[in-house]
């Protein structure tokens, strides 16, 4: 983590671990919500008394959260959550179109029978939902179907780096697509094309196909966000 995003809570704080788990949830869900908007500044004196709690497993929960990057800590200015620009989502979706792709691949390789079984029992859940409301919203992470897939890869590293790094990142800007009219089935159809992938034990394809669907996910992302391209200056006129 930059040195910047580090919470001081002192070499002889004992941190009461169950009272930051909960804490760290609540706020998680409350960025993700969006309750706690992108720039909300975090006080720590008026956390404390919002959760009843003292500072040393405040300060742990604000700590992990700036390790999945969802709060940054500024000199002099105190804990807030992320603000995201343009350029850092972009990132974030090629990171995760080439870490994903690569889990699906190895999906193909190692996941059980009995997982594929399950994740496409969930994706006829998914289906009913769908149907329903024409949203494409997954709750928890075992209603998640690319947490699913993350999580049965196989491959610690990997598992770590998109869990532990970037998931709850990538809910958060989850919620910032525009969904018009039809996109939930195209993603519901999409996500039925890797899972059959996966079944057939067909890694290339189950990595091609991921990346198209998260690629096609940035680009109704894409559209949404503010254009930062540089104005174009104009022109002078020769001289005669």
């Amino acid at each position: 983590m930059p040195d910047g995003d580090t919470f001081p809570s002192g070499p002889l704080a004992v941190v009461d671990r169950t009272t930051a788990d909960r804490i760290f949830a609540d706020l998680s869900h409350l960025i993700l919500s969006g309750d706690l908007p992108p720039g909300a500044k975090l006080s720590e004196p008026d956390l404390a008394a919002r959760f009843g709690t003292s500072r040393a497993p405040l300060r742990e929960a604000l700590r992990r959260l700036a390790e999945r990057k969802l709060v940054t800590h500024i000199a002099h200015q105190g804990a807030r959550v992320i603000r995201l620009t343009p350029a850092r989502i972009t990132e974030i979706y090629q990171i995760r179109e080439a870490l994903e792709g690569v889990a699906a691949r190895e999906a193909a390789l190692r996941m059980s029978d009995a997982a594929i079984a399950e994740l496409r029992a969930l994706l006829d859940l998914h289906a009913g939902r769908v149907s329903a409301s024409d949203r494409y919203f997954q709750g928890t992470e075992d209603d998640d179907f690319h947490f699913r897939i993350i999580h049965a890869c196989g491959n610690e590293m990997l598992t770590a780096l998109l869990l532990d790094e970037y998931y709850l990142l990538i809910r958060l800007l989850r919620r910032q697509i525009h969904h018009p009219a039809g996109v939930a089935q195209r993603a519901l159809i999409e996500h039925r094309r890797i899972l059959d992938a996966i079944a057939d034990r067909a890694p290339d394809l189950a990595e091609t196909m991921m990346r198209r669907h998260i690629a096609a996910a940035f680009t109704r992302l894409r559209a949404g966000l503010p254009d930062t391209s540089p104005t174009p200056r104009p022109r002078k006129e020769a001289s005669a």
